[in-house]
Formats: structure tokens, C-alpha cells, sequence
């Protein structure tokens, strides 16, 4: 019998340059939509997935998501001595339960996110694993890593979240190179790592989820520097996939960019809609000036 999917990957060692000055002192992955952190709906994520056990691949300097993640006993004993037992009660709920593994492993050079990936090799223990990147805020129900993980018990493999975009902004992602397709799960023989337009194989773009098969971590210790000197996650992928096969998946949810400044404001504005806190709501002020 296959092994379940119950271990998830976070790499959230990069240091944010893109949002600089504020990720001098606050790590990128706890950048807020709204009041939640990326990493929250990262986890949650995971969590509606089945996910048990959690490794965040971090950096040394990045104390703050370890002290974000982990249950603060004080802090929601200081809230419920104030009488602030709704908030504490929301806290402990976010942080990690009694049912889970939290494992932080540490990325101390920016060496590309298969990289990354493979400094989690000891802590997930021999089995399958997925990946989710924060900063691809995924937004919808069921949550992608949910439907992805359904859709893997299937194909096996591995399994890419991938959505169409643009041809001129192809050079942005992973790019698969498809041969087969069966409803929502695109069969590739390979994947292009940031390719120029016109050497693109297809449109159907890479996007920060992952299922992979147990095989990854072998692959990624064969994989040497590709694109920008690191080593990359799609390449270790690509010459895995003919042992094990490589599929993308089109997920159902609506994706945010949230590694870049107008991909942050665009989930905000939507969450805040959607909450139904409009951010001109109740200021007249605001349109007067």
C-alpha cells in the first residue's frame, strides 16, 4: 500500500528582499492579508489536508517564525488574566496542536529552493512529502493541497499545482512540457525551469504546491545548479520523471502572487471584500481627500 501523504514541507528561509524595508525586522512569511500571516493559511492549508507533520526550512537570522509557529503558553495566559479569552482561544487554535510533529531545519545559504527542499530530507522520514510556498496564497474550498493530495492517490508521481498563464509571462515559472491530458491533470515528460517565450514547451505554469514522491530526495542529491546558479526543484523533478512520472494539476482555487507587492494587494483587497471590510468602508474622509 502506498504510503499517505501526512508530511508538508515549508521553505521559508528566503529573506524578502522584494519587500524591503518591512521584511528587515518581520520575516515575508508573516507578512499579514489583512490579520493572518501567509504562513497561517499555509498551515491551515496543510492542515485540512491531513497533513500531521510540519517542517519549515528556515534561516538562522528568522527566529520570529519558529516563535509564530510554535504555541506561546504566556502570551495566552497574559490574554485570558485580561479577560481576552476569544483571541487566546484564536491563538492556540493557530499555533501547533498535540496531534502534530513541528520541525524546523535550517537553509543557512540561498541555495535555490530544491535546496531547500532536500534539507528536510531527515526529518520526513523516507515518505512522500508535500511542499506549499507562503507566498502563493491559495484561496478556495476544498484547498488546493487537498485536492492535489485526492488527485496523487491516483496518479502517484509527482504532482505540480500548474495553471495557464500568459505567454509573455512564461519566464516567471517552471513551465511543464505536457504529452497527455485527462480532465485536470496534464501528463508531462519534463519541465522547463524559467524559459524564454519563444523556447517555452506549453503555458501551463508551475505554482507553489507540491506532491512528490519519496524518490524526490534522491534526485535532488544528483541535481546540480540550474537557473541562477541554484538548484532547482523543477529540474530534480524533471529527470525523476521518467522513473516515476510527472503530472501537472489544475487546482480549483484563486491563486495570489503574494511574493511580489501587487500580488500582496490584490489578496488583501479580495479577503477584504470578502469579509466584508471594504478598506474605503465607513471613512468618508478618505474619498473628501
Amino acid at each position: 500500500m502506498t504510503r499517505p501523504v501526512d508530511t508538508a514541507i515549508f521553505p521559508v528561509a528566503g529573506l524578502g528582499t522584494r519587500f524591503l524595508p518591512a521584511t528587515k525586522a518581520t520575516p515575508k512569511e508573516l507578512l499579514p492579508v489583512l490579520d493572518t500571516p501567509l504562513v497561517q493559511f499555509a498551515i491551515d492549508e496543510a492542515r485540512a489536508a491531513g497533513i500531521h507533520r510540519m517542517i519549515f526550512v528556515n534561516h538562522p537570522s528568522k527566529g520570529a517564525t519558529e516563535r509564530y509557529v510554535r504555541h506561546d503558553h504566556d502570551l495566552c495566559e497574559t490574554l485570558r488574566a485580561r479577560g481576552k479569552h476569544g483571541i487566546a482561544d484564536t491563538l492556540k487554535g493557530m499555533a501547533e496542536a498535540e496531534h502534530e510533529e513541528i520541525v524546523f531545519v535550517m537553509q543557512e545559504e540561498p541555495l535555490g529552493l530544491g535546496h531547500a527542499v532536500l534539507q528536510a530530507r531527515a526529518a520526513a522520514e523516507g515518505g512522500p512529502v508535500a511542499v506549499l510556498l507562503p507566498d502563493d496564497l491559495i484561496l478556495g474550498e476544498p484547498g488546493c493541497l487537498s485536492e492535489m493530495i485526492a488527485t496523487w492517490e491516483r496518479t502517484g508521481g509527482h504532482l505540480v499545482a500548474a495553471m495557464e498563464t500568459p505567454l509573455e509571462e512564461v519566464s516567471a515559472y517552471g513551465v511543464l512540457d505536457p504529452v497527455a491530458r485527462d480532465g485536470r491533470v496534464t501528463r508531462a515528460r519534463g519541465m522547463v525551469e524559467k524559459p524564454a517565450p519563444e523556447d517555452a514547451p506549453s503555458t501551463l505554469a508551475v505554482v507553489g504546491r507540491y506532491v512528490l514522491d519519496a524518490g524526490i530526495f534522491e534526485a535532488l542529491e544528483r541535481t546540480t545548479p540550474g537557473a541562477g546558479g541554484e538548484i532547482q526543484l523543477t529540474d530534480a523533478m524533471a529527470a525523476d520523471a521518467a522513473r516515476c512520472g510527472l503530472a501537472g494539476f489544475e487546482f480549483s482555487g484563486l491563486r495570489f502572487a503574494c511574493g511580489n507587492r501587487s500580488g500582496m494587494l490584490a489578496a488583501t483587497l479580495h479577503r477584504a471584500e470578502m469579509l466584508g471590510e471594504s478598506p474605503l468602508a465607513g471613512d468618508a474622509r478618505i474619498a473628501a481627500e
